[in-house]
């Protein structure tokens, strides 16, 4: 399946091109995107649904199950990476998740989060450190605004895999790994006071 998005009815085109424009129109709940497909490639319109501003949750679909593949799929943009062959429950399973994670709004008693010089606006989604907006991919978000609502307390490499992703830890992905790193790069570049903090053997705490 190369490209389709979940609405009334599934939308579903063969080829690259006819996928980027379908997704550039901004219209969909959530697409899966084939990593190898004619004419413009998935990664290519990933990477350049997000450089204009494109936030759809997109699932990422492959034959190329290797890690450095997964981590470029996640690097470009990607929600979730499922490796061909694969199993129609898990991905309709996956699709579930994304889709419950994006119907998620804030309560207009809930607008923002704040932890020292970190803002995050729910609203706009955004992020800002002593005022300076950081841009972050859309799992990098999910990432922070769960440590953010457990500031100063340990999260498990478990807890925040289960709530970012949505399915139970794998000790063999190094998914948070790759975003964490660059999460820490972002939020806390040389020559500012360190906010994410390792604590060994146990995860992660933020403060």
């Amino acid at each position: 399946m190369p490209a389709s998005a979940i609405a009334t009815e599934p939308d579903w085109v063969a080829n690259g091109r006819d996928g980027m424009a379908r997704a550039f129109s901004d219209d969909y709940d959530i697409i899966t995107l084939d990593r190898m497909l004619p004419g413009v490639d998935g990664l290519t319109i990933l990477t350049t649904m997000r450089s204009i501003g494109i936030q759809t949750p997109v699932l990422m679909l492959s034959a190329l199950g290797d890690v450095d593949e997964r981590i470029r799929g996640l690097r470009a943009g990607g929600d979730d990476y499922l490796t061909k062959p694969f199993d129609p429950d898990e991905m309709t399973a996956r699709i579930e998740v994304l889709l419950r994670r994006r119907q998620v709004r804030p309560s207009q008693a809930e607008s923002a989060l704040s932890v020292g010089p970190l803002e995050l606006d729910l609203i706009a989604r955004t992020v800002k450190r002593d005022g300076e907006e950081i841009s972050l991919l859309p799992t990098e978000y999910r990432v922070l605004e769960y440590m953010m609502r457990h500031a100063h307390q340990t999260i498990t490499r478990t807890m925040l895999f289960e709530a970012v992703w949505g399915y139970h830890f794998d000790p063999g992905t190094n998914l948070i790994d790759v975003h964490m790193g660059r999460l820490r790069r972002k939020i806390d570049p040389p020559g500012v006071k360190a906010m994410i903090h390792t604590v060994r053997g146990s995860g992660y705490l933020l403060g």
